[in-house]
């Protein structure tokens, strides 16, 4: 089977392959903004083909490179709230929309950073059971139907509230079980507030560059030296951060094009058949939970 073969050539130690290094970063790049979840593809995959998990530091990491395409695709959005946060910050006559946005994305950042820092080892370990992941995928699926139906999609950027940001915020903690999505987590809860589908994926990319960057800065030094996992070189982190870079700057593109003319509940018809595609995997014993 294509799994033993690829195991066979594995290394006995616990480091990643440059094969490995490669395929998985394309994945996140792939898969980070997509409504389908990276973490859980990244462990899917790993198990898949090597029969082992890289680990979630060295996810952790490669999203740098994923984020750092958010920051160049929305540089002149970023620059425009920054600027109005600090002028904001020094006069409040510059108090506008851009400064209240800038708080936005820092409160709606808080839960997950949180909540991922006091949670980090059960993070890395339990949750990334394949059955949960597995099941997340479906299950999940079905909130992503249910905002598509309710959610009125009538609101715009300039009408996002700092109740909108904290909602949101709240759901991109459901991000930390593989399986979710922190794009579909986030998004849903704009859709289900109402916002318009591109509105909420935007403001979803936004509202991650503080929790990811920081994710990734602060697992740097764990993905060399893993407590679980796989470990990496510094160039095996660099070269996976740059494909996730270039792969998620399309990914974006994309995403933002699609979603404008589509509807969300078209990644619930991948999601269900790959959540039942892994259980029937590790029920035949192909995949280990």
């Amino acid at each position: 089977m294509i799994n033993e073969t690829l195991l066979a050539a594995a290394p006995a130690h616990d480091s990643l392959t440059w094969s490995q290094t490669i395929v998985l970063s394309i994945v996140q790049g792939l898969t980070e903004f997509l409504p389908v979840s990276s973490s859980g593809h990244l462990r899917i995959i790993s198990d898949l083909l090597w029969g082992r998990d890289a680990g979630a530091s060295f996810t952790a990491v490669i999203q740098l490179g994923t984020e750092a395409a958010v920051l160049v695709y929305f540089f002149k959005d970023i620059v425009k709230i920054a600027t109005g946060w600090l002028k904001g910050l020094v006069n409040k006559s510059e108090r506008g929309f851009d400064y209240a946005m800038g708080w936005m994305v820092i409160v709606g950042t808080l839960p997950v950073a949180v909540l991922g820092y006091l949670g980090k080892d059960f993070i890395r370990d339990a949750l990334r059971n394949m059955w949960i992941t597995a099941s997340v995928l479906i299950l999940f699926s079905f909130v992503f139907i249910a905002a598509e139906k309710y959610g009125t999609k009538k609101r715009s950027f300039d009408q996002l509230t700092m109740r909108d940001a904290i909602l949101m915020g709240l759901a991109q903690c459901l991000a930390l079980i593989p399986g979710v999505s922190r794009s579909g987590g986030t998004i849903s809860a704009g859709l289900f507030l109402g916002l318009d589908r591109e509105v909420a994926a935007r403001f979803s990319f936004l509202l991650a560059i503080p929790a990811v960057l920081a994710s990734g800065i602060f697992s740097l030094p764990d993905a060399f030296a893993p407590s679980s996992g796989q470990a990496a070189s510094g160039v095996q982190l660099l070269v996976g951060t740059g494909i996730a870079f270039v792969v998620g700057y399309a990914s974006i593109a994309w995403l933002l094009k699609f979603v404008s003319n589509n509807s969300f509940s078209w990644f619930a018809a991948y999601r269900i058949p790959a959540g039942l595609a892994v259980m029937g995997l590790l029920a035949a014993g192909v995949l280990t939970p």
